[in-house]
């Protein structure tokens, strides 16, 4: 009995030992699994929203145009000769007459002196031969002469009068020819540079090099091309056949400015579609004061397609672009983001027009919409709103127990 007792007693011991031991392991067990963190739902995205409005516009169609001068003429010689003075700076504006060229007038000189001696002898001629035809029409009233006589001289003034209008004729051309070696200006406007400077004999023909080039200024027309479908949508409001044309709007603006400054009057529609390229080419005029529309400028084109109607606006930050699709992201009761496709119709002070897809009153989704996707829980403020978090007062945040960490 003696020798058995130690060895239950170690047994009890290594019993005792093993249930303290699954004992503890249990417990830390359940401590880990308590202190694993509970999962958290996901919070809601903060977003902006606004609401879509109606309100009554005009729609605007932006296009690409060019400036062109009403006037354009290329100043070329009508006589032959050799230039004498150049009378303009490069780019210099200049009136209707004021001098150009000066081509060396003295041959046209001796021309119209040679033309005007050639009509006085031509004049003289004609004196005598009426003086004769007088006489031998009083001799032959007599029959003193014979009648042929008679026709004789009536022929001799018949031919002296035409020799005076040929002389007349002459002398007439000779001084044209001398006032075209001064050559003017035959509208006002901005010339060119000299191509032919003084010193250069000039020709006479339409192979002949312009001496220069003239545009005018202001006003100035635009050309510019639209498409049928909209060309079509003017002629139901007023604009076939250029009848009420000047009613309807058009602005325009160049590449480097804001907006469109200069305001326009709608000169025409052309007569026929381009069947090439499915356009129409429409004119503008509009003045030019400054000089600062030149010609061969490009231009920016806004044209209103009529009067005010009623449409639907949106900010264009909230459009997002699905390959080859638009669409928002419409917030509805519940806080829900739906994917909402739309088509779009123009910018009109800094508000895109909805052609359809959404309903006045409904709100998309304006700052954030990268971070949403369809039937997320959004946390939406309205813009131009104040958060409510932003309302707390200063005092309420510091009554706020504040966490101890240990």
């Amino acid at each position: 009995m003696e020798t058995t007792t130690p060895i239950f007693s170690r047994k009890l011991i290594a019993v005792a030992i093993g249930l303290a031991l699954v004992g503890s392991a249990v417990g830390i067990s359940l401590n880990s699994e308590a202190a694993k963190p509970q999962a958290v739902a996901a919070a809601p995205t903060p977003v902006t929203v606004a609401p879509v409005v109606e309100r009554s516009v005009i729609e605007w169609d932006d296009f690409s145009g060019r400036v062109e001068a009403i006037e354009y003429v290329e100043i070329r010689p009508r006589v032959a000769g050799t230039i004498d003075a150049v009378h303009f700076r490069e780019g210099q504006l200049v009136r209707k007459g004021d001098p150009l060229f000066t081509i060396d007038p003295r041959p046209y000189e001796a021309e119209l002196a040679r033309a005007e001696a050639e009509k006085a002898q031509a004049e003289a001629t004609l004196g005598l031969s009426q003086t004769e035809l007088e006489r031998t029409r009083r001799l032959a009233d007599e029959h003193a002469v014979a009648r042929r006589e008679l026709d004789q001289r009536n022929s001799a003034v018949q031919e002296a009068e035409a020799r005076l209008k040929a002389a007349e004729a002459a002398v007439m051309t000779a001084r044209l020819n001398l006032q075209y070696t001064a050559i003017t200006a035959p509208v006002s406007g901005r010339v060119s540079r000299a191509e032919i400077t003084t010193g250069n004999l000039v020709g006479v023909g339409p192979s002949v090099p312009a001496l220069t080039t003239l545009v005018s200024v202001s006003p100035v027309y635009v050309n510019f091309e639209i498409d049928e479908q909209t060309f079509q949508r003017y002629a139901t409001q007023g604009a076939a056949g250029n009848a009420n044309v000047a009613r309807i709007p058009v602005a325009i603006g160049l590449s480097n400015e804001e907006g469109y400054p200069h305001p326009a009057q709608l000169q025409a529609f052309d007569n026929r579609v381009d069947t090439a390229s499915g356009t129409i080419r429409v004119r503008a005029i509009v003045n030019n004061p400054a000089s600062l529309l030149t010609p061969g400028m490009y231009a920016r084109v806004r044209i209103g397609g009529g009067g005010k109607q009623a449409a639907l606006l949106i900010d264009d930050k909230a459009v997002g672009t699905d390959q080859d699709k638009k669409y928002v992201m419409v917030v509805g009761a519940d806080n829900k983001a739906t994917y909402r496709p739309v088509v779009l119709g123009p910018v009109i002070d800094g508000k895109r027009v909805v052609r359809s897809g959404l309903q006045e009153g409904e709100k998309v989704i304006v700052n954030g919409l990268q971070r949403v996707h369809p039937n997320d829980v959004v946390a939406p403020v309205v813009a131009g709103e104040v958060p409510p978090q932003a309302n707390l007062k200063t005092s309420q945040l510091k009554d706020k127990p504040r966490k101890t960490l240990i």
